[in-house]
């Protein structure tokens, strides 16, 4: 559980942020400036904020009111910045038992072994970090993190330097620490498709306030976020199963609850799960099915939602799970478009993208 209320002034930023949570992953995702890494650096302990309260799992680190103020080195809060912050003096291998040495033995949740075997770096152990990738350094201070058995797991745009082939590397692993650490985790972001493939469940920051948390799709749809999330660019993130692979003509098949899709070619094998890319503002709406056309893709669904922005509609669209479309208010006000209505999502095979390399 991950509870917080804080404010803070430094020059013209003011910081005025407060969330409770019970879940395993919060995305928190907004502009640059929004204050995102200033909230982690007041949870973490180095920075101290004028006023506020913050409880983790019940233990409460921040109460400015009562005097409580738990030191950075006592909060057992592991924190990952997108450079790693290693120590380039040190092997892996002391870099990733630089925490779990000030901790008494009773205290330390991860063995060594255990780790580098989650996040496959034991092979890494007596080189220096200046001979890793930049996909090794992530995963050798996510390692070093998960080993001073934190209470809480802040992660700081952890991919924002990794090209698409890293960002592939350290997904997985991600997902992993998820599943098996079992502690809370903000995962700080500008891209959205990375924090929908670890939680549904996300806080959106701007000028150093959270404007709305709660379910992606509501959320995002809200009125106090949709204006910025527009603006920003939203995308969908679906999880397909590859059905098919035809590299003669250059495509890939893949099902998703009772639809088939035309990818991009994939050069997984059949049955591999993946989470695709769909941008709303790439998909067209109609009333019926469409022939004699180079679309490939046309979902059925039904309008749960619409909301205007300006001159623009972001429709949800049920076709299993919500999918959120952007289109012209000038066409939903010509094609009639209502909530509850069926309509198809046309969606060109080149507009989506895989999350990791395919």
């Amino acid at each position: 559980m991950i509870e917080f209320d804080i404010r803070l002034a430094r020059g013209q930023f003011t910081l005025d942020a407060s969330l409770k949570s019970e879940v395993r992953v919060i995305g928190l995702f907004g502009p640059s400036g929004a204050g995102k890494s200033t909230l982690l650096n007041v949870l973490s302990g180095s920075i101290k904020p004028a006023q506020g309260k913050i409880v983790i799992n019940g233990r409460c680190l921040l109460d400015t009111d009562s005097g409580i103020d738990v030191p950075i080195h006592q909060r057992r809060i592991g924190v990952v910045y997108q450079d790693g912050r290693l120590f380039p003096h040190l092997t892996v291998r002391d870099n990733l038992i630089y925490g779990m040495r000030l901790l008494p033995e009773k205290a330390r949740r991860y063995s060594l072994e255990r780790i580098t075997e989650l996040l496959e770096i034991g092979s890494l152990l007596e080189q220096r970090s200046s001979q890793l990738s930049g996909g090794e350094r992530q995963r050798v201070a996510l390692g070093r993190a998960l080993l001073a058995s934190p209470d809480c797991l802040l992660l700081d745009e952890p991919m924002a330097s990794l090209d698409v082939r890293l960002k592939s590397q350290i997904l997985p692993f991600l997902r992993r620490v998820k599943e098996e650490a079992q502690v809370p985790m903000i995962y700080v972001s500008h891209a959205m498709p990375e924090i929908l493939d670890l939680t549904q469940q996300l806080a959106v920051m701007q000028d150093g306030r959270i404007l709305s948390y709660g379910d992606y799709h509501e959320v995002l749809t809200s009125q106090t976020v949709l204006p910025l999330a527009q603006s920003l660019g939203i995308e969908n993130v679906l999880v397909v199963t590859l059905a098919e692979n035809h590299p003669d003509l250059g495509h890939s098949v893949a099902a998703f609850a009772e639809h088939h899709l035309t990818l991009p070619l994939s050069h997984h094998a059949p049955g591999t799960r993946m989470p695709i890319v769909v941008p709303a503002a790439h998909i067209a709406l109609a009333k019926s099915l469409i022939s004699g056309i180079s679309i490939q893709n046309q979902l059925r669904g039904k309008v749960r939602e619409i909301k205007f922005v300006g001159h623009r509609a972001v429709v949800s669209i049920d076709i299993s799970t919500p999918l959120l479309v952007e289109v012209s208010e000038k066409s939903v006000r010509e094609m009639g478009i209502e909530t509850g209505q069926a309509v198809y999502c046309l969606i060109k095979t080149q507009s989506i993208r895989y999350l990791v390399d395919s």
